[in-house]
Parts: structure tokens; C-alpha cells; sequence
């Protein structure tokens, strides 16, 4: 059977994409936060998973303002990158697995989660800054990616409890496939952060903390919370911690933190990382 080994956290800032491609991860600005990955690296090259399902939102290269999808599971066999205009070179292509991957989406929809199945679709740096930050000089080729998006852009959203029980599901579903496959979650995105209007910059560390520690003792006490006070106490861009708790979910033994930092500012958020080995 398939079994979930552990999971990650990580932020997907763009600017680390350029940071990454300009050779910057040891200047001043940039070094506590790329200071932080080799022990998550090491893990992963010693754990070798099969695949990987990363929790992600998209900013508009796949999925637009005018069709958002609140939840969306990639069946395909490859994902391309493309340009998404923020100066970030696009990666190789990314290997995707097609047998769990339908097998989660059968039992998803069987399960009454009304999800958009994709057997094609662009993957943009939700997606791609994570695998590149993992897996440096796109050395990726051999995981197998099942990229799952959620709605973090455009209301209305689906609330931190639904992510949350999309994730239970998501791991029900795994740990009932009959392949032998060692599978590693990612959670991606945040934490607190605010792009634009009159809070432009506003960070919350306090909030970005509890968050973290909440996430490995107490994920159910995050969803309480709504849509709108993620916004309000972590930035409108803070309900991104959505995929955080898709992925929580998704962890349905016993949980051990191997690893975590917390940096801000970078690119005006508060990234935070975390290495959760997961075991029933």
C-alpha cells in the first residue's frame, strides 16, 4: 500500500525563483533564509519518496480570474512552466503520476468533493519554486508530482476547515492505493503577508508562529478560523495558510518535527519551514 512519509512546508515567493537563478542565496538579504533548506534536502535525498503532492494555489498562469476552480487535481503525465511575467526563468518539465493521481480524483469525487480533474495544465511558481528549492539545479526529473490547487485568489474561497478535510480525504485516498509508493506532501505558500493596498507589507510574526506550532500539535484549532481573519490578522494574502492545512490533514498518524525556521521579512512575507516525519 501507498504510505505518506513525511511532509514539508515551505513559502513559493517568486523573488526566490530569481534569487536562485542569479546565485544570491548567500548575500546578506537571502542567506537566513536558504540557510535553512539542506537539512529538508538531505531528508528527502535519503528518504527518496516516489512522489510528492504538492498543495499549491496558482496566480493566474493556468487558471485566471475569469475560471477559478476552488479545488483542482492534475491527472497528467507532464506539467510545463511558462513565463508568468515576474522574471523568474521557467524550469524543465515536471513528471507527473497518473495512476494515483486518478485514483485520488475517483475517490475524491466518490467522497462527494466536487474537484476539477486536469489532465492538462501549466504549473506556475506555486508549484515550481518549491521543487526548486528542494531539489536545486532542477534536479526533480525523478519525483512524481501530483500537483493539487487550491483557491487562494478570487472569492469566494473554500474555508480552512473544507482545505482541511480535503486533505483528510487526499490521504485517505493515498493510503488506500494498492501500489507500494513512499509519498512526501508539500504545503506551500505563506505565511502572513500582504501585497498590495493599504497594508502593503504588513506582517504578522506572532500570528506566523502560532501558526507553525499549531500546525504540528493543534491543526484543528487553525480551522476556526475563517477566510476573513486570516486576512485580517495575517495580510490578505494570509489565507494561504490554506494549503498548509490541506496538507495537515492529509497527515493522519503520528507526527515529528525533524525541522523548522521561520524568516522574515523576505519579498514583504513571513516564510516559514517546517519538516514533519509522519508515521502510523
Amino acid at each position: 500500500m501507498a504510505k505518506i512519509i513525511g511532509a514539508v512546508t515551505t513559502s513559493h515567493i517568486p523573488a526566490i525563483g530569481m534569487a536562485m537563478d542569479n546565485k544570491l542565496e548567500q548575500t546578506p538579504y537571502w542567506k537566513p533564509f536558504f540557510d535553512a533548506y539542506p537539512p529538508v534536502r538531505a531528508w528527502l535525498n535519503e528518504k527518496k519518496p516516489d512522489v510528492v503532492v504538492i498543495f499549491y494555489n496558482d496566480h493566474g498562469l493556468e487558471f485566471f480570474l475569469d475560471r477559478k476552480p476552488t479545488f483542482a487535481i492534475g491527472t497528467a503525465a507532464q506539467y510545463l512552466n511558462a513565463d508568468e511575467g515576474w522574471g523568474i526563468n521557467t524550469i524543465p518539465p515536471v513528471t507527473g503520476e497518473t495512476e494515483l493521481s486518478w485514483h485520488i480524483a475517483t475517490d475524491l469525487v466518490e467522497n462527494e468533493f466536487d474537484i476539477t480533474i486536469c489532465q492538462e495544465m501549466r504549473v506556475d511558481h506555486g508549484l515550481t519554486v518549491p521543487l526548486s528549492l528542494m531539489w536545486p539545479g532542477h534536479a526533480y526529473g525523478h519525483v512524481k508530482v501530483i500537483p493539487v490547487c487550491i483557491n487562494c485568489e478570487r472569492y469566494p474561497m473554500p474555508t480552512p476547515a473544507r482545505c482541511f478535510k480535503l486533505g483528510q480525504a487526499i490521504g485517505r485516498a493515498i493510503e488506500s492505493f494498492d501500489q507500494d509508493l513512499n509519498v512526501v506532501l508539500f504545503g506551500t505558500g505563506g505565511l502572513s503577508h500582504q501585497l498590495d493596498g493599504e497594508r502593503a507589507g504588513f506582517i504578522n510574526r506572532e500570528f506566523d508562529i502560532d501558526c507553525m506550532n499549531k500546525i504540528v500539535t493543534a491543526p484543528e484549532e487553525l480551522t476556526k478560523l475563517s477566510n476573513y481573519d486570516l486576512m485580517e490578522i495575517g495580510g490578505a494574502q494570509g489565507v494561504e495558510l490554506n494549503m498548509w492545512l490541506a496538507m495537515r490533514g492529509a497527515l493522519t498518524g503520528n507526527i515529528t518535527e525533524l525541522h523548522r525556521n521561520y524568516h522574515a521579512p523576505i519579498s514583504n512575507t513571513g516564510a516559514g519551514l517546517l519538516l514533519l516525519e509522519h508515521e502510523h
